[in-house]
């Protein structure tokens, strides 16, 4: 596999690029589940917080946003990712982090139309998503019967990305990927899984990379040709 392609860890890479950088994190409550991931110390947010040297973050759950506020979080917002340019906020950031929120949105083109006024040209934009052909997902809906209609699925999702659909939807606005990734199934999460699904997790990888549980596209601005 190109080396582009490579498998990472999530948080590992997410932590890398925000060290010392500006960072706004999309989707900063992981609403529904805030206080779960909380006390689990599973909080993407809180884990931002130690690495960036200033963090930014915005969401649409106004409770969530309260319990970070509580636990001494700043520079939180209460905003609809398909209404970016309604956010009262002029700042530009050097990395900014749509962990796990594009596979919740109606229209992720607003979304991505919209987010291009927080960056610029040396802006890294991070998408990660769920792998529309995680191997272990198979295996899990393939055993739950119920005819299909029990999908190991969040129930927030309305969306799966591959490499080329996300990569497609990406460039038709205005941002090119620069480097497109597999991740593996978090470090934070085997312990939670039936020990099951980590062996299949593990032997899928092993055999293909692209059957990992999520993609990452890391995205920057399109240039026009006598600029870039």
């Amino acid at each position: 596999m190109p080396k582009e392609f490579a498998l990472v860890q999530r948080l590992d890479l997410i932590n890398k690029l925000s060290t010392g950088k500006k960072v706004l994190h999309l989707g900063c409550t992981n609403w529904p589940y805030t206080q779960d991931a909380i006390n689990s110390d599973m909080l993407l947010h809180f884990e931002l917080e130690k690495h960036a040297a200033a963090l930014y973050g915005f969401d649409y759950d106004r409770q969530g946003i309260e319990l970070l506020e509580a636990r001494g979080s700043k520079n939180l917002f209460q905003v609809d990712l398909e209404k970016l340019d309604e956010v009262g906020l002029d700042e530009k950031f050097d990395i900014i982090i749509a962990g796990e929120i594009i596979e919740h949105l109606n229209n992720p083109g607003l979304f991505l139309t919209g987010i291009k006024r927080f960056m610029t040209p040396e802006t890294r934009l991070v998408v990660t998503t769920v792998n529309a052909y995680c191997g272990m997902r198979f295996l899990i809906y393939g055993l739950r019967g119920k005819g299909g209609r029990n999908e190991p699925v969040h129930p927030d999702h309305v969306a799966y990305y591959s490499y080329s659909t996300l990569k497609l939807l990406i460039e038709r606005h205005g941002l090119n990927v620069e480097k497109f990734l597999f991740y593996d199934l978090g470090r934070e999460h085997r312990p939670h899984n039936r020990k099951i699904f980590n062996f299949v997790n593990d032997i899928c990888i092993w055999l293909a990379p692209q059957w990992a549980d999520g993609v990452v596209a890391v995205c920057t601005l399109q240039m026009p040709a006598d600029e870039s």
